[in-house]
């Protein structure tokens, strides 16, 4: 049985990509997560790997990814603050309750922090209940619903 210290946290390397998309798709099911889901697709991996490497990392156990963490800096026009944003985080569910998604956050904060952030944003889904009390528990606060609509444009035929 794998421990917190059989959890090796690291920057997410060419060769894990495939994993976390594998790994994700696992995770954010259109029957649990359905934005989630929605926005989940392979380009979202390979453009955060490609683009922000640093930010991107990876929970290994046994040589097997089991979780990983992905975020972006937003620098704002005129404003002296920089913000950074933690876009997905995802744990295999057979590894669950083993502190993974503890462990990612905790190095992304660090990492962030490192790097002169000033100030850590997430988001989920509104229902997604056990997400906001793991954020909150980090220390997130005030959460914001929103709304998301979508208008299908195929005609019936």
């Amino acid at each position: 049985m794998n421990t917190e210290s059989d959890i090796e946290i690291r920057t997410a390397t060419i060769d894990d990509l495939a994993a976390i998309f594998h790994l994700g798709e696992k995770v954010f099911t259109s029957q649990e997560f359905s934005n989630l889901y929605r926005t989940w697709d392979e380009y979202e991996v390979t453009h955060l790997f490609n683009s922000e490497t640093e930010y991107v990392l990876v929970a290994e156990a046994d040589g097997q990814v089991v979780g990983f963490a992905m975020g972006t800096i937003i620098e704002k026009a005129r404003s002296a603050w920089s913000y950074g944003h933690l876009l997905w985080l995802g744990v295999d569910p057979d590894f669950a309750r083993k502190q993974i998604g503890s462990l990612l956050f905790d190095r992304f904060r660090e990492i962030m922090e490192e790097t002169g952030i000033r100030m850590l944003m997430v988001d989920t889904q509104a229902d997604n209940k056990p997400a906001i009390k793991f954020f909150q528990r980090k220390g997130f606060e005030n959460p914001t619903k929103h709304v998301y609509m979508t208008l299908n444009l195929q005609k019936e035929g």
